[in-house]
């Protein structure tokens, strides 16, 4: 991905020397496209990273919002405790079979090992207070809907921590420790 900067300073140099023109080793032309060129692969290393972070939680809203289609009226925390389990099991499957195809006495794969972890910490997550949509409001509902399945587009919603103790606390966007 070439990024802006890089494509300004790559544009201002030739149009400077010429299309065809070179540039010396350690010309000041040369240390202003390395410089570019070193930020640009900064701002695309932490947009990765950022993008890895926040794919769990995209993951989870486009799940929500794929069970909440059906639906008209505002959820009750009971339906929303009964999404969440849904949600939480999803990959119990895989794990059954994963495990059935390892021969006794065998260590767990990798990917077994993997799903097992993010179970235990989602389960970990529902017991303090599970980050969903505020699916008790008619405007969110409507809103998860039509949305687009972008990060930023998510800071128009209302976010709710449901814990298994049918406790339901107000949280914030983008999520946050337990807030």
């Amino acid at each position: 991905m070439v990024s802006n900067r890089l494509s300004k300073v790559q544009k201002h140099i030739t149009k400077k020397k010429g299309k065809n023109a070179a540039l010396h080793e350690n010309s000041r032309d040369t240390h202003r496209l390395q410089s570019a060129a070193a930020r640009d692969n900064k701002l695309n290393r932490l947009t990765a990273v950022r993008e890895k972070q926040n794919h769990p939680y995209l993951l989870r809203i486009k799940s929500f919002q794929s069970y909440t289609m059906e639906h008209d009226a505002p959820l009750t925390v009971a339906d929303i405790q009964a999404m969440i389990e849904d949600f939480l099991g999803r990959d119990d499957e895989e794990l059954a079979t994963l495990k059935a195809g390892r021969r006794a006495g065998r260590p767990p794969t990798t990917r077994e090992t993997l799903l097992k972890q993010n179970q235990t910490m989602e389960q970990g997550e529902y017991a303090s207070g599970f980050w969903v949509p505020d699916l008790e409001d008619l405007e969110i509902l409507q809103k998860l809907k039509g949305w687009d399945g972008k990060w930023a587009s998510l800071a128009t919603l209302r976010f709710a921590r449901i814990s298994k103790d049918e406790k339901k606390k107000d949280s914030s966007f983008p999520p946050k420790g337990l807030s």
